[in-house]
């Protein structure tokens, strides 16, 4: 079981995306404020810079105009990204993270060992058996080579993520074939149906984690049994999973 409630809340860059309540998304700052909401889930995106490190961000872009990609992680922590080590450090071992990782062009081509997924896999060894971990992506290439590798990185829970334009006839069908233990579906995907897809997945031995559902949306999928949702409204989202859990 990778999610322990039903559903999980899972804090979206932190305490939610752009910039909430004064908090930057993928900051250490909001990390620490989902945490001082009670959320024992946390999901982040990382992107590798130019001397190699996991970087701690969502678009493949810095502030300052430059890929990620072509910025040292000295340039990126002068531009306020922090790397995936401090924000792993900062966080209290109880609370769990699900790592997004963006894969790019370079990928392709780039040495082996310097490969976005390689690094990965390289930090998951360090930090093995430290906390609960969800490594997902929209590349199945990087799951299935983190599944290559459980002999070094332990048995982390893998995930596919898939959006809107990935139907889920054929992400849920992929998961499943590639033996990974959850499937990530942009909430959109469960507009219809959402209890016959989520019940299909279930079947198939894959938990559902939803992005980004709001307040309105969470009790119809709490109904629908989604194991996880990730966020951007966490006070908005516990106050509709306490008003549901009080109408019953």
């Amino acid at each position: 079981m990778i999610f322990e409630n039903s559903p999980s809340v899972v804090g979206h860059r932190g305490f939610g995306s752009g910039l909430r309540d004064g908090y930057r998304e993928n900051t250490l700052a909001s990390f620490q404020a989902a945490v001082a909401a009670g959320l024992s889930w946390v999901e982040l995106d990382v992107h590798r810079s130019s001397d190699n490190q996991l970087m701690v961000c969502h678009d493949p872009v810095a502030r300052s105009g430059r890929a990620i990609v072509a910025c040292t992680a000295a340039e990126l922590t002068a531009d306020g990204v922090a790397t995936l080590t401090e924000v792993l450090t900062m966080l209290p071992v109880g609370v769990a993270v699900d790592i997004d990782v963006k894969t790019i062009i370079d990928d392709a081509v780039d040495p082996p060992s310097h490969r976005t997924h390689a690094l990965v896999a390289d930090l998951l060894r360090r930090e093995r058996g430290t906390r609960r971990v969800l490594v997902s992506s929209f590349d199945p290439s990087v799951v299935v080579y983190l599944d290559r590798h459980r002999d070094d990185i332990g048995q982390i829970a893998l995930g596919l993520i898939a959006g809107v334009d990935f139907p889920v006839r054929n992400s849920i069908s992929a998961a499943a074939n590639l033996g990974l233990g959850a499937v990530c579906l942009h909430t959109d995907s469960l507009y219809l149906q959402a209890e016959d897809i989520i019940q299909t997945a279930h079947q198939a031995g894959l938990e559902v984690l939803t992005w980004c559902p709001g307040p309105a949306d969470v009790a119809r999928l709490t109904v629908a049994g989604v194991d996880a949702v990730c966020v951007n409204d966490i006070p908005g989202v516990q106050a509709a999973l306490a008003s549901a859990v009080r109408n019953r």
